[in-house]
This record gives C-alpha cells, sequence and structure tokens, in this order.
C-alpha cells in the first residue's frame, strides 16, 4: 500500500487543538523535505498558475492579510503576480519583512496562519530543485469549484505546470490528479507520460457538474478518456466496499483515497485488506509505522502458510 504525504507532512488545520496540525506549514519546502524523513512513496501538493504564468504551490482559492489599519482583505491567488504571492508570509530574504497570511476555513472564521515551523511560499519549479529527488510527486492542479472555465484557460495552466515537469522531472516517479473533469481530460490529452487520476469526494457534496457526483460517475469518466485510475474521498469507498472490485478488477483502474479518517490506522488497515492501493495521509509518522506493521504481518502470514503447505506434503509421504 502507498502511503502518501498530504501537502508534504500534512495539512495545516489552524483551528484544530491537535499540534501535529500546526507543527509543519503546509504546501512548503520545509513540509516537502521533512516528509522525505518516513517511509513515504510520494508527497502530495497543490499547484495553481499566477497571472503572470508561474506554477505556484497553494491550495486555497484565495489569500487573506490584514492591512495596517487592521483591516482584513483577500485577493484571488491566480490574480497576483508571481512577486505578489511571494510577499506573503515569510521571506527568503531575512530583512525583508511579508505581508500577514491569513487562512479563512469552511465556517467563514479566519485565523492567523500561525505554524511551529514555518516557512516562505514557493514555486513548483522550486519544489523539483530543492526537494530530495527520491520522493514522487503527486501534482493536484487546482481550480476554483465556484468557476466554470473555458478550455483555452484549462490549457493555459496545464501547459505551463507540464513545461516544469517535462524540464525538471527527470526521473522522479510523478502522478497527475485533479477534482475539475475536464482538467483531468486534458491532462490527459497533453501527455501521456505520466498516470492521471481524477478526484473525487463520492457525493460528499453535490456540484451542477454530475461527474463529480459520485464514484459510479468518476469510474465511468475514467474509463471513457483513458484515466489511470481515482482519488476517493475514504468515507465513499468504506459506505461500499464493493466498489473497490469494480474499480480495480473490472475497470482496471487504480484507487487511492484521502480524508482525515486516513489519519487512523485502523481504517487504514480496512483499506488495506480490502486492496486499496493508496491512502494520502496527514499523520505520516503514524500511518507509515502502521502500514509497514501491515505490510510484515502479511508477509510473515505468507511465509508461515507457505510453512504448512510444505508440513501437509511432507505427511503424505
Amino acid at each position: 500500500m502507498m502511503v502518501i504525504g498530504h501537502r508534504g507532512s500534512g495539512m495545516n488545520l489552524l483551528q484544530s487543538s491537535n499540534k501535529r496540525m500546526k507543527f509543519i506549514k503546509e504546501n512548503s519546502l520545509v513540509a516537502l523535505n521533512a516528509a522525505g524523513n518516513f517511509n513515504l512513496h510520494f508527497i502530495e501538493f497543490d499547484v495553481q498558475v499566477t497571472i503572470d504564468d508561474c506554477p505556484v504551490i497553494f491550495h486555497d482559492d484565495f489569500i487573506f492579510t490584514k492591512n495596517m489599519q487592521g483591516e482584513i482583505t483577500e485577493k484571488r491567488a491566480t490574480d497576483l503576480t508571481l512577486a505578489e504571492f511571494l510577499s506573503y508570509g515569510p521571506q527568503r530574504e531575512p530583512a525583508n519583512v511579508g505581508k500577514p497570511l491569513l487562512r479563512k476555513i469552511k465556517d467563514g472564521r479566519i485565523f492567523e496562519w500561525k505554524v511551529e515551523t514555518d516557512d516562505h511560499l514557493c514555486t513548483l519549479q522550486q519544489v523539483f530543485q530543492d526537494v530530495t529527488h527520491s520522493l514522487g510527486f503527486n501534482i493536484e492542479l487546482k481550480f476554483d469549484n465556484k468557476i466554470v472555465y473555458k478550455e483555452h484557460e484549462l490549457v493555459r495552466v496545464i501547459q505551463l505546470v507540464l513545461e516544469v515537469v517535462f524540464r525538471s522531472a527527470e526521473e522522479r516517479p510523478i502522478i497527475f490528479s485533479s477534482f475539475q473533469p475536464d482538467a483531468a481530460l486534458l491532462l490527459r490529452k497533453l501527455q501521456t507520460s505520466y498516470p492521471v487520476l481524477f478526484i473525487t469526494n463520492g457525493g460528499s457534496e453535490i456540484y451542477a457538474d454530475t461527474r463529480r457526483n459520485s464514484l459510479d460517475e468518476a469510474i465511468k469518466l475514467c474509463r471513457e478518456h483513458n484515466l489511470d485510475g481515482i482519488v476517493s474521498e475514504v468515507r465513499a469507498v468504506l459506505r461500499n466496499p464493493g466498489v473497490v472490485t469494480e474499480i480495480k478488477d473490472n475497470s482496471k483502474l487504480s484507487l487511492i483515497t484521502y480524508g482525515q479518517l486516513n489519519n487512523v490506522s485502523k481504517v487504514v488497515y480496512v483499506q488495506h485488506l480490502m486492496g486499496v492501493d493508496g491512502v494520502i495521509v496527514d499523520l505520516i509518522e503514524d500511518i507509515t509505522t502502521a502500514v509497514a506493521e501491515f505490510s510484515n504481518s502479511v508477509e510473515e502470514s505468507r511465509g508461515n502458510l507457505k510453512e504448512d503447505n510444505v508440513q501437509n506434503k511432507m505427511t503424505r509421504y
């Protein structure tokens, strides 16, 4: 079972009382490299493109800050130039002072983006240059759920990302993924070197685009357009375990899951038994340790089974 570090060493839940969810700045060079200290197969991170055509690493649609008068302002990440984007938060040059970086969560509350180990924002090119080459990249292309994108807008973003990847990947394993169905299809159309996976929450939220609203629709999309697999919210899989056979055996697709339940080792073990190919997790130390134990247990069981078979054969003679 593959273990994939979510946004590097785990997402930041600023509202959480769990200090581990606020330990290292997500989607940063520090977080991505720290993940390399564990037995991970890939690290997942989010890519958007600035208005002046630079792929950068950032999850949210909007960046929030506070001005000198204490007023909170917001800007869409993709409406910023690269220089503007990098001006938020800690700066690479110690003499420079960045704009305060805040974050708005789903319930509307806004928190200071404060973590124990902070880091500056970065570009996709920097990630390829500065993150240990032994780690595979799961590159998620982020698009705003509330925007209906025209094809040329998606193509622009994808081509700019592909330019960096083709220039810098070398032998590094790469997986592409996206919640945006048309982006996933264009990723497959514009390149065939790397796998493309479609991400779905499996019906936890309902969208105008019906392709996003169930695992059945995700399977159909992948089969019809030669995508390589599905990244599903884990609850959708746990609610319908039979879907694993449909995805893997009948449709010949890979299956990876995400979601906070993946930080529970027992939930990951259940998926291990079900045949899920990989899990995207925040608590990477806990889950890599647990998966290693699962694997050792399986190997021991196979060894014992082989020994029993030999003994059974010996008793015949």
